[in-house]
């Protein structure tokens, strides 16, 4: 019999490369003809290994899920940053790789965000979709996330439509 262990714990500075090579991978797989290809490219480099260990550093607040020692998604939340939303968290990003996806990690990901931002006194979350993220939208909307808000985002010289999902 083999035992695989999953555990969702706080990132630790050995997880930055781990961290990386997941937001590579989601973000290629998510984003593919929703974000032009070259300010998709320039994101995604922008977010190596020493960007993260710094966010590790700087005590964001940051989980992660690990598979058998890999990881293998992660979250990253915290105080909302819209002061004009009335909302009091957001969970800035929740990404797994691609070959963890449709499991269930995404949703014990989210569940383990939103009780730590509630435990710490933020009681209403939002996060936001840009709204061709088909995979994204039904992933909130099943959690029961409602549509509060809908606004504009340049990548490039090109908009998207970007959507807010509150949850209370």
């Amino acid at each position: 019999m083999v035992k695989t262990l999953v555990t969702i714990r706080t990132a630790r500075e050995t997880d930055a490369e781990g961290i990386a090579e997941v937001h590579d991978a989601a973000w290629r797989e998510a984003y593919l003809g929703v974000i032009p290809g070259r300010e998709l490219e320039k994101m995604v480099a922008r977010r190596g290994p020493h960007w993260w260990l710094s966010a590790i550093k700087r005590g964001s607040r940051l989980v992660v899920l690990d598979f058998d020692e890999t990881i293998a998604g992660y979250a990253s939340y915290g105080r909302n940053r819209l002061r004009s939303m009335p909302y009091a968290g957001e969970i800035f990003e929740l990404y797994l790789a691609p070959e963890f996806q449709g499991l269930g990690f995404g949703k014990r990901l989210f569940e383990v965000a939103l009780q730590d931002l509630a435990d710490h006194g933020y009681g209403s979350t939002v996060v936001w979709a840009l709204a061709d993220n088909d995979r994204a939208m039904g992933f909130y909307r099943k959690l029961g996330g409602k549509i509060v808000r809908q606004t504009q985002e340049r990548f490039g010289g090109e908009t998207r439509e970007r959507v807010a999902f509150a949850f209370e």
